[in-house]
């Protein structure tokens, strides 16, 4: 339940915070107002004994999220896939956050799943591994099954985890509520969505039967592609807190040196895993939205090898179609197109002049076409254009600052195996053949089978869907209740008390 409770909590990020040297960071990041800064520093200055103290070695910011814990690291995360919200400079010391974390004992990891499998670890697996790898929310095990003998990857959630986050979130709420309410500006960057947001994603990673379903979504949207595999859950050995994968066999994506020495193409590799990233968003409006180095392998006949599938971006299909004809414009430098798919799109208010945003948008492209091949960057596109598109009154859209993020990252693996790729003759074929199949007459007619279908179903109801929209229309317009603010305003007031309080009853008990 959200409330004061969460102040003692928030002080203590706070403490944490200013201990470490991070708040200064933090609040020139997201461009607080003095008054949230003033209130910053007063809650939290006189209690930075209280703070954790982190690791030294890691830069301000970064060492204090890893000081605050699972809940911490796992929003810098995603924070780091938002510089519109923290700006560039700190979301580039987040990405390198490392999602690592002293491992638990094996001996609870098969409690937990003689708990949630209700059989125990030696009777489902004939070997069970120490963890092969430890993150904010889980850790995984190398085991073998005991009844085919096949090799995979058993993954446990951290106990207690699920109440700690619970905890943390309700206090990320109340602090986006309190920059909401002293920051009026901030507001264009939605801070409490992106709370929420953080939560969707989490509650989903606390959830192993969700990226169990994942995987299996995945793996049915990408059977076809060649040279791409998605280990698939075992379902009858998977529950809330225990998830078993195929093992995902192969050397991994970040060693180039090795992969060379396989014997395998690491510039067709390159271009391969920026059209599978394009062709998941664009085709199946379903990417994989973590695909750094450490989620990726290459196996021994060269197929790509994806897996962890906690964070996954989804797309609708008119967002895909509109993100395909901007892409294509950018490939064919037609600004005035761009421009106009904008305001089509709704993005950009319709008062806005379409000449004057065609011209922003070519002082966007050109700069970038006229670089040799090696720096041409669409994730550099995608950030210039949300630039452009905020000075013209675009509100942020989470779901392609996610794409955009994702982008900045594939494009990074891209370049390690292929450091001379040519993203832009690399990603045509795959945006021409999309455009092709959802723009072009079939699309048209596969749309209005649609329309035709949903209007089949719901004609019966239309006669009174239309009365009863004519009767809204003319009923008085009642104006909303004016936002009740009162809360925050006490619940800043009492914050010292609180802590005083908290301090007292720390010290007693």
């Amino acid at each position: 339940m959200r409330g004061p409770h969460n102040i003692w909590r928030l002080i203590r990020t706070g403490a944490t915070f200013v201990r470490s040297r991070a708040m200064h960071q933090a609040l020139e990041a997201m461009d607080a107002p003095p008054r949230l800064r003033a209130l910053a520093y007063a809650i939290s200055w006189p209690f930075a004994w209280l703070g954790y103290k982190g690791d030294e070695a890691l830069p301000p910011v970064t060492r204090a999220i890893t000081a605050l814990g699972p809940a911490y690291i796992k929003f810098g995360q995603i924070l780091s896939t938002r510089p519109d919200v923290v700006g560039e400079e700190l979301a580039d010391q987040l990405r390198v956050l490392q999602d690592k974390l002293p491992a638990f004992d094996s001996a609870i990891a098969k409690r937990m799943i003689a708990q949630e499998l209700g059989a125990s670890a030696d009777e489902l697996f004939m070997e069970f591994s120490e963890p092969v790898a430890a993150a904010s929310i889980a850790q995984v095990h190398a085991a073998r099954r005991a009844d085919t003998g096949e090799k995979v990857a058993v993954k446990v959630l951290r106990p207690g985890i699920e109440r700690a986050f619970s905890r943390d979130i309700d206090a990320f709420h109340f602090v986006a509520g309190m920059i909401e309410f002293l920051s009026p500006a901030s507001r264009r960057l939605r801070p409490t969505e992106v709370v929420k947001h953080f939560e969707s994603v989490v509650s989903g990673e606390l959830d192993l039967r969700l990226e169990a379903s994942a995987a299996s979504q995945f793996g049915a949207n990408t059977k076809g592609d060649a040279g791409f595999k998605v280990p698939q859950p075992i379902w009858h050995l998977s529950a809330k807190r225990v998830m078993v994968l195929d093992w995902a066999e192969g050397l991994p994506m970040g060693d180039r040196a090795g992969l060379v020495a396989a014997g395998h193409d690491v510039q067709a590799l390159g271009e391969r895993v920026l059209q599978l990233f394009l062709s998941h968003a664009l085709r199946d409006g379903y990417f994989h939205a973590d695909m750094h180095h450490g989620n990726l392998k290459v196996a021994a006949n060269g197929d790509v090898l994806a897996y962890d599938f906690g964070i996954m971006g989804q797309i609708d299909e008119y967002t895909r179609r509109v993100y395909a004809e901007i892409l294509m414009g950018f490939i064919q430098r037609d600004y005035r197109r761009v421009a106009e798919v904008h305001f089509e799109a709704g993005y950009v208010s319709a008062d806005q002049d379409v000449e004057e945003f065609a011209l922003a948008l070519r002082a966007v492209g050109e700069p970038i076409f006229g670089m040799d091949a090696g720096h041409i960057s669409m994730a550099r596109l995608l950030a210039y254009l949300f630039e452009v598109t905020e000075r013209f009154g675009m509100q942020t859209r989470t779901e392609l600052i996610l794409l955009q993020r994702t982008m900045v990252v594939v494009e990074g693996v891209a370049r390690s195996l292929h450091p001379s790729i040519n993203m832009w003759d690399v990603a045509q074929p795959v945006v021409e053949k999309y455009i092709r199949e959802s723009l072009g007459p079939r699309a048209a007619l596969r749309d209005l089978r649609r329309t035709v279908h949903v209007l089949a179903r719901f004609g019966p109801e239309l006669p009174d869907l239309i009365k009863t929209a004519i009767r809204r229309q003319n009923e008085p317009i009642v104006a909303p209740p004016a936002p009740r603010r009162w809360p925050y305003v006490l619940l800043g007031a009492a914050a010292v008390v609180l802590v005083v309080i908290g301090v007292i009853l720390g010290e007693l008990l």
